[in-house]
């Protein structure tokens, strides 16, 4: 019930992120919203703590800052997997990455 939950958060937050952040849009109705809210739990659950890890030196001399690189590069990189899913730029995947972090850290606390 517990993951369930959490990919309802998930889902709320791409729904909020494609609304809030310009450049971000969603073609495809809700089977897109839902492979976008599933993408983004693989993302982060699998592939985001391998790449920290592996660029943790270039993470620690630009003191941190490599890490919203990193989210806005694997935000940018759902748009190759997702079909009816674009992101306009660096700065559109770079927001919106900040923004889905933050709204599905919140939802979930809220839960």
């Amino acid at each position: 019930m517990n993951t369930l939950l959490t990919f309802a958060g998930t889902l709320a937050a791409v729904l909020l992120t494609v609304n809030i952040v310009p450049g971000i849009t969603i073609a495809g109705g809700w089977t897109t919203v839902f492979l976008v809210a599933l993408v983004w739990s693989v993302i982060v659950m699998v592939i985001r703590p391998v790449l920290q890890v592996l660029t943790f030196p270039i993470t620690l001399i630009t003191f941190g800052l490599f890490s919203f690189v990193l989210n806005a590069f694997l935000f940018y990189a759902m748009t190759w997997v997702v079909p009816g899913f674009s992101v306009s730029g660096f700065w559109s995947a770079a927001f919106g990455a900040v923004v889905l972090s933050l709204l599905t850290w919140l939802i979930q606390k809220v839960l």
